[in-house]
């Protein structure tokens, strides 16, 4: 397993598996079966409306807390809740997380954030981090913050490698977690010839090809699967390398393609759907 070094010299996981879009009985399978596959990170978030059963699915592995790297996210209708962490903790079952986000850039954001670095002065968080700020805003926050984001969390992958944003936060150390990794499981971008002759070339899948130049980009990734043959699969990335030229090849794709394309109306009405996180099963 890969690791990335965070700029407060937190050890990141490069791989872990990604709870987005699963019900509670999902999230519990998957993550016990990605764990026992010797995944070590998981990823979740409140607006997920599955920690609760994330925090189950990791008892039932068996693995120990100290062994994964536990990730959330604040969603905006707590950014200032003052028990918005607290209650986090209390639904994953752990009195620590490794890394917390906030979720998005709506509402007060800023104050969002100011809960994250108090709870990162306060031990209950090892590092902090923004997802899918951009722009005039993620501009604000850098301005306003005393502690610069450790990791961005955002959408990433060969046809959108989101190289503006990278080069404003290069000078933090802001390291990159993908999401959508796999371009939201396109078919176009999966069929991509160059993937093709790859995985001939290295007895690998399109799937773990991607996966696998995501990695040598610097990123972390969660991909999230239900499928027990996928999720085996794709933590199956650490027995090759691609080339340089393999890597040029790739650049080759990248279009500024993107899957998730808010309004700033649409992002803005995320601070009032307000979603009851503590009734989740």
């Amino acid at each position: 397993m890969e690791l990335l070094t965070l700029s407060n010299g937190v050890l990141m996981p490069a791989l872990g598996i990604g709870t987005f879009l699963m019900t509670p009985d999902q999230a519990e399978e998957a993550v016990c079966q990605a764990l026992q596959c010797g995944y070590p990170m998981v990823d979740t978030a409140n607006a997920y409306r599955n920690e609760k059963a994330v925090g189950r699915g990791i008892r039932k592995s068996g693995v120990p807390r100290d062994k994964i790297f536990l990730v959330s996210k604040l969603w905006p209708t707590v950014y200032t809740a003052p028990d918005a962490v607290d209650r986090t903790l209390e639904r994953l079952g752990t009195d620590y997380l490794d890394l917390l986000f906030i979720h998005q850039p709506a509402g007060d954001f800023l104050a969002g954030y100011q809960q994250l670095e108090a709870a990162l002065q306060a031990g209950k968080v090892r590092s902090i981090g923004i997802s899918n700020l951009k722009g005039e805003k993620l501009d604000r926050l850098l301005a306003a913050c005393a502690v610069k984001p450790h990791v961005i969390q955002m959408e990433a992958h060969p046809y959108c490698t989101q190289k503006e944003i990278k080069s404003i936060l290069a000078p933090y150390g802001t390291v990159t977690m993908a999401w959508y990794p796999l371009g939201h499981g396109d078919k176009a971008l999966l069929q991509e010839p160059v993937f093709a002759a790859l995985g001939e070339k290295y007895c690998k899948t399109p799937a773990q090809i991607i996966l696998r130049w995501h990695i040598q980009m610097g990123h972390a990734v969660i991909p999230g699967s239900t499928n027990p043959d996928h999720i085996r699969d794709n933590a199956a990335l650490f027995d090759f390398a691609l080339t340089d030229q393999d890597m040029a090849d790739i650049a080759q794709l990248d279009r500024d393609v993107r899957y998730y394309n808010p309004t700033p109306e649409t992002e803005e009405n995320y601070a009032s759907f307000a979603p009851d996180f503590d009734s989740q099963p």
